[in-house]
C-alpha cells in the first residue's frame, strides 16, 4: 500500500470484511477438523497472468485473524504475474489461515482485477501522450482500494469524492441554465477548488474553455468529433474523452490529442485476477 492510502480505514474496513464472514461466530469447518495447534506454509499463487495489487490488504486479513502469522512477500504491488507465480507465502496456525483465505483472496483478486484491466489500457495507450483515468463508478466503500489497484496498474486517478474536484455535468448545465453560467456559480462559491467542465458537444466545448475552465469531458463524442474539439480548444485546457470507450477503440481516440481517457470499467467491470492460497505441511 502507498502513502496515499489510510492505513487506519483500510484496517477498519478489512475487520469489518471479517465481521461479515464470520457473524459474530466461528470458523465451524476449520475449527471442528483442524487441530489447534497445527501449523501449515500457505502459498498464494497465480493462477492466471495480470497485475498484482492488495498483497499487503490481504497480509493485513491474515494478521488480524492471527497477529504471529509469519508473511513473506515475494513481488510488489504492480508487478506483472505469470500464471504459477507465487506472490506470497505465509506460515502461521492453519484453522487461521483458512479463515482468513476467503476474505484475503475475495481483497487481492478483485483489486488485482482492476489493476490488470487497468494495465490493459496502458499498454494500448502506449506512446500517445494520453493517459487513462478512473471515475467514481467504484464498488461502495472500495474506492480507495480499488484506485489505488488502478495506480498499480499504470492509470491515474480522478477525483475520490465529491468534495475535493467539481465536475459540472449535464443536469448541472441545465439547472444553471448555460455551461459558463454553471462554471462561474461552482468558481464564485469554491474559488480554490479544481473545475472540469462536461460537454458534448465542440461548441459548448469552447464555451467551456472561454469561461475560464482548464479541464474539459467531451463526453460520448466520436473520433472525428474528439479531433475537432482538441483543435479548437488549441491546448488552452486539459481534454478528457468519456463515455463508450473501448480497448478497441482506445488508440484511435487517444491519438485524436486528447490528456485522458475516463474509463468507469477500469473498477465497476474488471474481472478478478484468479489466485489461490495453496496450503502445505510446515
Amino acid at each position: 500500500m502507498d502513502d496515499a492510502l489510510d492505513r487506519q480505514w483500510v484496517e477498519d474496513l478489512v475487520r469489518a470484511t471479517l465481521e461479515e464472514d464470520l457473524d459474530g461466530g466461528v470458523d465451524v469447518t476449520s475449527t471442528a477438523t483442524i487441530d489447534a495447534e497445527q501449523v501449515s506454509v500457505g502459498d498464494f499463487v497465480a493462477r492466471s497472468n495480470g497485475v498484482v495489487a492488495g498483497l499487503e490488504v490481504a497480509a493485513l486479513v491474515l494478521r488480524l485473524v492471527n497477529d504471529e502469522v509469519e508473511v513473506e512477500q515475494k513481488v510488489a504491488d504492480g508487478t506483472q504475474v505469470a500464471t504459477g507465480d507465487v506472490l506470497m507465502t505465509v506460515r502461521g496456525k492453519t484453522r487461521q489461515l483458512l479463515t482468513a483465505e476467503r476474505t484475503a483472496l475475495n481483497l487481492l483478486c478483485h483489486l488485482s482485477g482492476v489493476a490488470t484491466q487497468t494495465a490493459l489500457w496502458v499498454r494500448e495507450l502506449e506512446g500517445t501522450g494520453a493517459a487513462v483515468r478512473d471515475t467514481r463508478k467504484t464498488m461502495p466503500l472500495l474506492r480507495s482500494l480499488e484506485k489505488y489497484a488502478v495506480r498499480c496498474g499504470g492509470g491515474v486517478n480522478h477525483r475520490m469524492s465529491l468534495s475535493d474536484a467539481a465536475l459540472i455535468k449535464d443536469n448541472h448545465v441545465i439547472a444553471a441554465g448555460g455551461v459558463a453560467e454553471a462554471f462561474a456559480l461552482v468558481r464564485k462559491a469554491f474559488p480554490d477548488v479544481p473545475v472540469e467542465v462536461e460537454v458534448d458537444t465542440v461548441d459548448d466545448a469552447i464555451i467551456a474553455v472561454e469561461a475560464g475552465a482548464d479541464l474539459i469531458l467531451l463526453d460520448n463524442m466520436d473520433v472525428p468529433e474528439l479531433r475537432a474539439a482538441v483543435e479548437k480548444v488549441a491546448g488552452r485546457a486539459k481534454l478528457e474523452a468519456s463515455g463508450g470507450l473501448t480497448l478497441a477503440t482506445a488508440r484511435a481516440v487517444a491519438e485524436t490529442g486528447v490528456d485522458y481517457l475516463a474509463v468507469g470499467a477500469l473498477t465497476h467491470s474488471a474481472p478478478v485476477l484468479d489466485i489461490a492460497l495453496d496450503l502445505r505441511e510446515a
